[in-house]
């Protein structure tokens, strides 16, 4: 899949806000699903909550849809 890379400017980002962010998933309730079958893994391990806190480091994968980078935006 594609890898992509998403600034952000606060401490951590919410996974669904970031897999909607990054384009991953088109509406917000996509992610449950995404999670329920097991597709979306933080840093190689399989996530099940959306509202698990992402911070700048970690790694997001969608399995058939791409890879996200979060990193902290510049100052």
């Amino acid at each position: 899949g594609n890898m992509e890379t998403v600034y952000i400017h606060t401490e951590f980002i919410k996974l669904q806000q970031l897999l909607k962010l990054a384009g991953l998933i088109e509406q917000g309730s996509d992610a449950k699903l995404f999670l329920a079958d097991g597709l979306v893994y933080v840093n190689g391990v399989m996530a099940t909550e959306r509202g698990k806190k992402i911070h700048p480091g970690d790694v997001v994968e969608v399995k058939g849809s791409g890879c996200v980078t979060v990193l902290a935006e510049p100052h």
